[in-house]
């Protein structure tokens, strides 16, 4: 599921140029499909969970992706730009209520010592999503037409909504109705506001750079081709999903912080690409690396941090301000390439990456300090969630 819907948000990207000629407008006006995307993410998140908070999560999830492969699907035969732009705002906000949906009931499935795994498989999907299924299109759209790339996208949430109601576990009833009588204790909901903001900080440096990668990348002087070094982004980027599943459960702080760190050394190290080719390489790859990491460890210290009372909150904060986070980040790479150039944005967005990696140490420290409330949240979430993680997969 999560495969298909990073598919589907960055699809425009992918075949932009044949969108905009087939529908007659400007590939800027194509391009406000992607980023336009993000605002009503935003928007329509908190107001869908809230609508929806009753239904089975399963059937929920079923539904809001075949929703999902009906929007697509109009977007294939629009005969306008306004019919398109329409279908991908329907799109955008089952987006938003998917991504909520999808981290609450991962967080019921699996025990709290196997989070980080787990949640590192689920964000493995969208990893492939923007490394392969992005090129893809790319190559599909120039044989057969943007048209196919969207109706094959269709095709396979139809798929996503049966897998859905046949494979997933049934509805966590027991932890729902935990988590609205407060029996699960009284945990703050501070720490999942702290941490949910510092990752979206951390996405305002790394998207503010990432979004002119191919022209830091070209603009930089190297050796090292621009194509070869989104290759190698991508794959560690996967790589660096992969070892989060690995290690995350075990040091969940340590890693956290630093990959956070890794992320900002990465973007400040962008200034100096050009000087040597094993520098640019270097620096390509501890980007890719980091970045990979990063998503799957703030998405699971934020479950953790929430426990079963504010499981849902924190669902749904996670894709609000991740995509604010995203949306800021490429407004304001914007706005320094405008005024000072491309060469000017590694250092702003490095600064940024690294006051926020600063915050994510200093609130695992904090949270060491204080282990009597995390044993006791730990004591009191821990049954609930043991008693779903036995139903089948």
């Amino acid at each position: 599921m999560t495969f298909v819907v990073v598919t589907g948000e960055m699809l425009p990207t992918a075949v932009l140029p044949l969108m905009a000629a087939d529908l007659g407008v400007s590939p800027a006006r194509v391009g406000l499909l992607v980023s336009g995307w993000a605002f009503v993410v935003v928007v329509a998140s908190f107001p869908l969970v809230r609508l929806t908070r009753v239904l089975d999560r399963r059937r929920l999830l079923a539904a809001a992706i075949a929703v999902f492969g009906v929007a697509s699907l109009v977007t294939a035969l629009a005969g306008s730009y306004a019919v398109a732009a329409g279908s991908r705002l329907v799109a955008a906000g089952v987006c938003g209520l998917l991504w909520a949906t999808v981290n609450a009931h991962l967080a019921a499935l699996v025990p709290e010592r196997l989070l980080a795994r787990a949640v590192a498989v689920v964000l493995g999907g969208g990893t492939l999503g923007t490394v392969l299924a992005v090129p893809a299109a790319n190559a599909a759209g120039a044989l057969w037409g943007w048209r196919t790339t969207f109706a094959a996208l269709a095709a396979l949430s139809l798929f996503a909504a049966a897998a859905a109601l046949s494979m997933l576990a049934p509805a966590t009833a027991r932890a729902d109705a935990v988590a609205r009588s407060g029996q699960a204790g009284r945990r703050s909901v501070r720490p999942v506001v702290v941490l949910v903001t510092l990752g979206g900080t951390l996405l305002v440096g790394h998207f503010a750079a990432y979004t002119f990668v191919t022209e830091l990348l070209a603009d930089s002087g190297g050796t090292l081709a621009v194509s070869a070094a989104l290759l190698l982004f991508g794959v560690l980027s996967g790589v660096g999903v992969l070892v989060v599943g690995r290690v995350g459960d075990r040091f969940p702080g340590a890693a956290l912080a630093g990959s956070a760190g890794l992320v900002a050394a990465a973007l400040l190290g962008l200034t100096a690409l050009g000087t040597h080719p094993l520098g640019d390489v270097a620096v390509v790859a501890l980007w890719g690396l980091a970045t990979g990491a990063l998503p799957p460890l703030i998405q699971t210290a934020v479950m953790r941090a929430a426990g079963v009372e504010h499981r849902a909150v924190a669902a749904t904060l996670i894709p609000v301000v991740f995509n604010l986070g995203i949306a800021v980040g490429a407004a304001a790479g914007s706005a320094v390439v405008a005024w000072f150039g491309v060469g000017s944005l590694p250092v702003p967005a490095g600064v940024v990456a690294l006051l926020a990696a600063a915050g994510l140490a200093a609130a695992g420290i904090a949270g060491r300090r204080s282990p009597g409330r995390r044993a006791r949240g730990a004591a009191q979430s821990l049954p609930v969630v043991s008693a779903t993680s036995s139903c089948p997969a």
